[in-house]
């Protein structure tokens, strides 16, 4: 499933593209059955539209439930990070900061998908800081929804060194567990994805 959804997130199957299983078994060598399973799952993350007796399609990305989602988002992380400054341990937030870096080299390489999988890990590792098992599972189902989205913001070079220096700030204000300043950066780290976003999908339209 991770293979087709990255194939969706990062624009190789773009919106309204059917999804033709005997194609895409071949390109991922797998079997047809666990195929499907992966189409339906993904249609629960909103990547994937079922169509009554004519298959699948990639779907298309709704504004208004995207931004949203990234509302919910913004106040959960804004939450974790509060959470986080007062509990997660020295060793948390290192481990955090070593993604961080590792984040900056992939950045400094042009390797936009490798940098992705580093700033999705930060995100999550930063919620489960928390400590809070309940906020870090509605989290991730919301993040599911919005990841082909958090993909499409950095494919502006503008946005994505912004999105860089942003991180700086935030890893920041967390290694000072500054709670105030953290729960800002955070909520205005999704507020810029999302006008990002926004701008792009009214340019492709």
């Amino acid at each position: 499933m991770d293979r087709l959804r990255d194939l969706i997130v990062q624009g190789e199957l773009a919106p309204g593209v059917r999804l033709n299983e005997r194609v895409l078994s071949q390109r991922l060598a797998i079997s047809r059955t666990p195929l499907r399973e992966a189409i339906k799952l993904l249609a629960t993350e909103g990547l994937v539209e079922l169509l009554p007796n004519r298959g699948a399609v990639v779907a298309a990305m709704d504004s208004a439930r995207l931004a949203e989602t990234l509302q919910a988002m913004g106040a959960l992380e804004a939450l974790a990070g509060e959470l986080a400054c007062r509990c997660a341990s020295a060793e948390t937030i290192a481990a955090i900061r070593r993604l961080h870096e590792e984040m900056l080299e992939m950045h400094a390489r042009g390797d936009l998908a490798g940098y992705f999988r580093h700033n999705q890990a930060i995100h999550l590792s930063l919620v489960e800081a928390s400590g809070n098992a309940v906020l870090a599972g509605v989290y991730r189902q919301l993040n599911a929804n919005v990841r082909r989205a958090r993909y499409m913001a950095n494919l502006s070079k503008e946005r994505w060194d912004a999105a860089v220096s942003e991180h700086e700030h935030i890893l920041a204000a967390l290694e000072a567990r500054n709670v105030s300043e953290l729960q800002a950066l955070l909520r205005d780290h999704l507020a810029n994805k999302l006008a990002s976003v926004l701008t792009g999908l009214e340019k492709a339209a």
